[in-house]
C-alpha cells in the first residue's frame, strides 16, 4: 500500500528562516490538498545561532532525533554573522546534520525562471535547467573541526586536509548517473560533467579515476571531465550546455553559488541534501540579518525545496501524487514569475515575501 502520511522535521532557523517558513508550510499543505491523499505533519524544532547563543547548544538532541526518524526534514537558514563558536566559526547545524545523517550528496538545481532581468543576456541563458551535485560529506570540509596548526608566530603554519575516498566518490556518481538517467527519460540531455582538478593535485586525480570506472557502469550517459577553473569560465560563457556536475565539496560550495547568480540570487536558489535514506531540503540563502522584519525576504527558493522534497518523497515511496504536487507548485512558482509581476528586493524591486507568496498561492489556485 503507498504510503500517504509524512512526517517532516522543520527546522525555522535564524533571522528571515522564521520570516519564509510558515507561508511555506501552508503552502505545502496547500498543494496536497489539492492532488488529495496527501497529509503532511509538520513538526518545528528550535535550533542555530540563536539557539545557540540561550541555550548553548546549536542542535538539541530532541530535534536530531526526530530528524532521524521523520520522513524528511525541510531546514530553513541558521547563522547568525556575530554568533560564532569559540574558535571562530559560524555556527552551522546545517553541517552536523549532513555528517551525522550521511548525506553525500548536495543537489543544487539552476532553473532560470521567465520574467526576471538576469546578468546573462544570451537568449540561451534565459532558459537554463541543470544541476551541480557536490559531494557533501568530505573534500576539504572533512577537516573543519580537525585542522592543526604547527608552529607558532611567524612560523606558524595552518593545514586542513582534504578527504577523496573510493566509497564516497563511488556513491556520489552513481547518484549524478542516476540523475542524468532519470533526466534523459524527461527530454534533457543525459550527460554528467566531472569537476576536479586531476591536473594539480593528486587526490582529483583519484575521484577522476572513480568517476571513469563509474561512467563504465552507466554506458547511456555521456562521461566527460573539466578542470573547475574551466567550469567557472563556462558557466558564466556557455552555461546551457551542462546537463549534470558532479563535484568535490568545496568546489561545489562555490560554484553552485555562482549558478545562484546565474538566477538572479541566492533568494531563487533550492537544494537537497540526500544520502541513502534522508535528506535535507532548504534554500541556499543565508539569513539575512540586514532585512530581519522588514518584510522583504524572497520566499521563491523555500518554495523551490519545498517542491524539491515532495518530488524525493514521492519517488522514494512510489506516490505519485507527491510528485504530481511537486509538479504543481514548480509550476505556480514559475507563472507567477511569468507573469512579469513579480520583481524580488534583491533584484532591484519591490516585491516581498506577503507579494510573492500570494502571487505563487494565486498560480497555484489556477492549475
Amino acid at each position: 500500500m503507498t504510503k500517504t502520511n509524512f512526517t517532516i522535521t522543520v527546522l525555522p532557523g535564524d533571522g528571515i528562516g522564521h520570516e519564509i517558513t510558515e507561508i511555506c508550510l501552508d503552502l505545502l499543505n496547500e498543494v496536497a490538498t489539492k492532488v488529495g491523499n496527501i497529509e503532511l505533519d509538520f513538526q518545528s524544532f528550535a535550533a542555530g545561532a540563536a539557539h545557540y547563543k540561550e541555550t548553548g547548544v546549536s542542535l538539541p538532541d530532541e530535534a536530531m532525533q526526530h530528524a532521524f526518524n521523520s520522513d524528511a526534514t525541510l531546514l530553513a537558514c541558521m547563522g547568525l554573522p556575530s554568533i560564532r563558536y569559540p574558535d571562530g566559526r559560524e555556527i552551522a547545524p546545517q553541517l552536523e546534520l549532513r555528517e551525522k545523517m550521511d548525506l553525500f550528496a548536495g543537489v543544487r538545481p539552476v532553473r532560470t525562471m521567465p520574467g526576471l532581468p538576469l546578468p546573462l543576456t544570451s537568449e540561451a541563458a534565459k532558459n537554463l535547467d541543470f544541476i551541480l551535485i557536490r559531494e557533501s560529506t568530505e573534500g576539504l570540509f572533512a577537516s573543519r573541526e580537525n585542522f592543526k596548526i604547527e608552529g607558532e608566530g611567524e612560523s606558524a603554519a595552518a593545514y586542513d586536509t582534504q578527504k577523496i575516498s573510493y566509497q564516497g566518490c563511488k556513491r556520489v556518481f552513481d547518484f549524478a548517473f542516476e540523475l542524468a538517467t532519470q533526466r534523459k527519460s524527461q527530454g534533457y540531455q543525459g550527460k554528467v560533467t566531472c569537476v576536479d582538478k586531476a591536473n594539480v593535485l593528486g587526490s582529483f586525480y583519484f575521484m577522476r579515476q572513480v568517476f571513469d570506472e563509474t561512467a563504465k557502469n552507466h554506458t547511456n550517459i555521456k562521461a566527460e571531465h573539466i578542470y573547475v577553473d574551466a567550469a567557472a569560465l563556462q558557466l558564466v560563457a556557455k552555461p546551457w550546455q551542462f546537463d549534470v556536475l558532479v563535484t568535490e565539496n568545496m568546489f561545489g560550495d562555490i560554484l553552485s553559488d555562482l549558478g545562484a547568480g546565474l538566477m538572479g540570487g541566492m533568494g531563487m536558489a533550492p537544494s537537497a541534501d540526500i544520502g541513502f535514506e534522508k535528506a535535507v531540503f532548504q534554500p541556499c540563502h543565508g539569513t539575512a540579518p540586514d532585512i530581519i522584519g522588514q518584510g522583504k525576504a524572497n520566499p521563491t527558493a523555500m518554495f523551490l525545496s519545498g517542491a524539491m522534497m515532495l518530488n524525493w518523497l514521492g519517488h522514494k515511496h512510489d506516490n505519485k501524487q507527491l510528485i504530481k504536487a511537486a509538479v504543481l507548485l514548480n509550476k505556480a512558482v514559475e507563472n507567477a514569475y511569468a507573469s512579469e509581476e513579480l520583481l524580488p528586493f534583491e533584484l532591484g524591486g519591490t516585491s516581498g515575501t506577503k507579494v510573492i507568496s500570494d502571487k505563487v498561492f494565486s498560480e497555484l489556485a489556477k492549475l
